[in-house]
């Protein structure tokens, strides 16, 4: 990885632990208590606004908006969506190994083993 790549991972592992230590806090005090305080639904509702607003920012690009407004807007997606993933005691590293796992294999070949997995699973099978 170069060294903006890890950078990056630093900045969503410093995240990760920020909405970690706001887990249980005082909701009037932290926004990200206050999502988890009300459960699923509430953070779950945030992401898809979220990507709703992702989609939108990136159709208004065509007609001359900014691009910062898309990265913006992915900012805001992938906020809600550690909090969802912190919610289910996962982190932004389980993310970035899955995406690792990935690499090197083109879209339709990693859709066509997802599909053979599932499918095994279905029979009984395990993966």
């Amino acid at each position: 990885m170069s060294t903006q790549e890890l950078n990056s991972v630093d900045v969503l592992a410093r995240l990760a632990n920020v909405i970690e230590s706001r887990k249980g806090g005082d909701v009037d005090k932290s926004y990200v208590a206050r999502l988890l305080a009300k459960g699923p639904d509430s953070f779950l509702k945030k992401v898809g606004e979220e990507a709703t607003e992702v989609v939108m920012a990136a159709k208004d690009i065509d007609h001359g908006a900014e691009k910062s407004k898309l990265v913006y807007e992915v900012a805001d997606l992938w906020f809600h969506s550690m909090v969802a993933l912190s919610y289910y005691g996962l982190t932004p590293a389980d993310v970035v190994q899955e995406l690792a796992r990935r690499e090197g294999l083109s879209g339709i070949e990693e859709k066509a083993l997802r599909k053979a997995d599932l499918r095994a699973l279905d029979e009984g099978g395990s993966t």
